[in-house]
């Protein structure tokens, strides 16, 4: 298309004036950085992004014995943060022993055998699967309350400025995105042979920089982020835990990309690139353009896969167009004759529209999944900033649909200055719009959200510690009511640790009501973890019967009486 392109030249005897390169630079790149002040300066810290959705023993729950261990269980798959997690006895004292467990969504933390009457206070914090920090706590009581309950420092806070930073870092990275992807693409399809390609190609120099100082920085900034540090409280260990993390991991695979593409891309943007350059350039831009949803809500979604997707689409469909635009007013706009901006001009358009459809598309997907419900749509901040989104992107589809109508009368090859400052209108707007997404990544998803305000803990829910002489039974029934009740099982050792079971058996009985035993399924999790579904007729009190074989001729049972509402 290039050589199609400058074949006009020879046509035209029209003179180009010459452009004002710096003013035009400083402007692209003030549209680009300067919404970081509207909407990135003032944001709120971000909230967790996983939710607490179950505790054993429940929340402000009075059980009658000591539990061998707190179990946590999440809305995604969840890991600890290295000393944040942890038991104050109704002394004051750590009450949990040995090393938090995590097994994906369940987070078990294991208690001193033993343990005193009153009070017991949880503090956690850990890292939900999209990298960001959840913390919180909660207390219940053995016996009875303590009449001065134990008191920790909260552990979900995150620094005010490590906050501001990570936003900056992520929308340097976007903008880093929409410097290389479109304005390379514009160079090697549609750019006239005669135009010197230099300031273009410092455009895509500078992209590649942003993108890397961007991940370099979010990587430096997650340190503290996860843990609730300031930036002065760095140390090599928490660098170390989040390289290890899929944070860490992807951050570091699209610096590859990045020093990849930088070897690459010389002899495209120079205009020597042949077939081979231009096919490893497609897949490295792929296998860039996906580090996105890898390290943000995608990857927790409840259908990762269709998330990873419609993110990377949303993600390259936003820098091919944003892109596009900024190479046509910064500097096609300015330089192209009469004949190159009508062969151009369309083939744009054609790219707009298909960017454009492909946004559409991969959005309504996304707020599908992360949304879920209207209510959710109103009641949160993300669905509220969707909302946001959605009224600007309508604003850049009217002034696109005003360019394209030039285009196709041919009149913005004749008047240039119509489209340039159709297009800068266009550019602004989605500028602000890519400022929007930057703060969505960093917001808790309304899905989430929502299971935050309906709370973690029903009032009628049941949690008990049953004990044998081979092992403790933590046991969870969720609501305890009539109709559908969920069943956890927790099995450990007479030590606290936890105890693998080789067959779990389980059965509801209302004897004064003549219901003979109903057999429970029981699914197994982890080796100590199993759950169960049971639908119960009527109110009562149920008796409830639990067999566990822990080897292949050791078994044991126990019981408890719940009192079904």
């Amino acid at each position: 298309m290039g050589g199609a392109v400058g074949s006009f030249e020879s046509m035209s005897g029209m003179s180009v004036a010459a452009p004002r390169r710096s003013r035009g630079a400083a402007a692209l790149i003030g549209v680009l950085l300067g919404v970081l002040g509207v909407l990135v300066i003032p944001a709120s810290p971000a909230s967790a992004h996983a939710a607490l959705v179950r505790t054993s023993p429940a929340q402000n729950a009075i059980v009658a014995t000591a539990p061998a261990a707190v179990v946590l269980t999440f809305s995604e798959s969840v890991r600890p943060v290295a000393g944040k997690v942890t038991v104050i006895g109704p002394d004051g004292k750590r009450a949990d022993t040995g090393t938090p467990n995590a097994a994906g969504k369940t987070v078990t933390i294991p208690l001193r055998s033993g343990g005193a009457r009153g009070t017991y206070l949880v503090s956690f914090r850990v890292i939900s699967a999209d990298g960001h920090p959840v913390g919180g706590g909660y207390s219940y009581s053995v016996g009875a309350p303590s009449a001065t309950p134990p008191t920790a420092t909260a552990s979900g806070g995150v620094d005010p400025v490590v906050n501001v930073l990570i936003h900056v870092a992520r929308y340097l990275g976007y903008a880093g995105l929409v410097l290389v992807v479109g304005p390379a693409l514009v160079l090697m399809l549609l750019w006239p042979d005669r135009l010197s390609r230099r300031d273009p190609r410092r455009l895509v120099w500078v992209g590649l920089g942003l993108i890397a100082i961007g991940t370099i920085t979010g990587l430096l900034l997650q340190a503290p982020y996860t843990t609730g540090g300031s930036l002065t409280q760095i140390t090599g260990s928490d660098l170390r835990d989040v390289l290890r993390s899929q944070f860490g991991t992807v951050s570091v695979f699209r610096l590859g990309v990045v020093a990849a593409a930088a070897v690459l891309l010389r002899p495209v943007l120079a205009g020597r690139g042949g077939p081979t350059d231009r096919a490893l350039l497609a897949i490295l831009g792929v296998a860039g353009v996906a580090t996105w949803p890898l390290s943000g809500h995608p990857a927790a979604s409840p259908v990762p896969p269709v998330s990873i997707v419609a993110d990377a689409v949303h993600v390259a469909s936003m820098a091919v167009w944003l892109g596009g635009l900024v190479m046509l007013v910064g500097f096609l706009l300015r330089r192209a004759d009469d004949r190159e901006l009508r062969a151009i001009l369309p083939v744009w358009a054609r790219w707009a529209a298909l960017a454009v459809c492909a946004l559409l598309l991969a959005g309504t997907v996304q707020a599908l999944i992360e949304i879920g419900t209207p209510k959710a749509l109103f009641s949160t901040a993300y669905g509220q900033l969707v909302l946001a989104k959605l009224g600007l992107f309508s604003m850049v589809i009217a002034v696109a649909a005003y360019s394209r109508r030039m285009v196709r009368t041919r009149l913005a090859a004749a008047r240039p200055g119509h489209l340039r400052r159709a297009i800068w209108a266009e550019l602004g707007i989605t500028a602000v719009v890519l400022a929007l997404s930057t703060v969505l990544v960093q917001t808790t998803p309304a899905r989430t959200a929502v299971a935050n305000q309906e709370g973690a803990t029903p009032p009628s829910y049941y949690s008990a510690t049953l004990t044998s002489s081979l092992y403790s039974l933590q046991v969870d029934l969720d609501p305890a009511a009539v109709g559908d009740n969920s069943v956890h099982l927790f099995a450990y050792a007479p030590d606290g640790k936890p105890q693998p079971v080789a067959e779990w058996k389980a059965s509801a009985s209302l004897p004064g009501n003549g219901i003979e035993a109903i057999d429970v399924p029981l699914l197994k999790i982890t080796d100590n973890h199993a759950i169960g579904e049971i639908r119960l007729p009527t109110a009562g009190d149920w008796r409830f019967s639990f067999t566990l074989r822990t080897t292949d001729i050791d078994q044991a049972s126990v019981t408890t009486t719940v009192a079904v509402k």
